[in-house]
């Protein structure tokens, strides 16, 4: 499964979505996720990857899932680069 398929599972299970209606475009405000439910949804998606993802690459308002996704990609990258 790819990074984007499981972020956009996160986004869907936690934002009670449809899987299909979310777009690497889309915003995490675009899907109706309110603050406080983005929130969650990125402590689920930093549990789930064991990682911290920094502020700069949460930006609830016009951050895009796309965005979000290569955030964590970035993220996983660094955590096995440093082993």
């Amino acid at each position: 499964m790819s990074t984007q398929q499981e972020v956009f599972e996160i986004i869907s299970k936690q934002a009670k979505i449809e899987l299909d209606t979310i777009k690497p475009e889309s915003t995490l405000k675009d899907l109706g996720v309110a603050s406080l439910d983005a929130i969650e949804v990125i402590f689920d998606i930093e549990e789930h990857f064991n990682i911290n993802l920094p502020n700069e690459d949460t930006d609830f308002e016009n951050g895009t899932v796309g965005q979000l996704v290569q955030a964590v990609d970035r993220q996983l990258a660094q955590k096995s680069a440093n082993g």
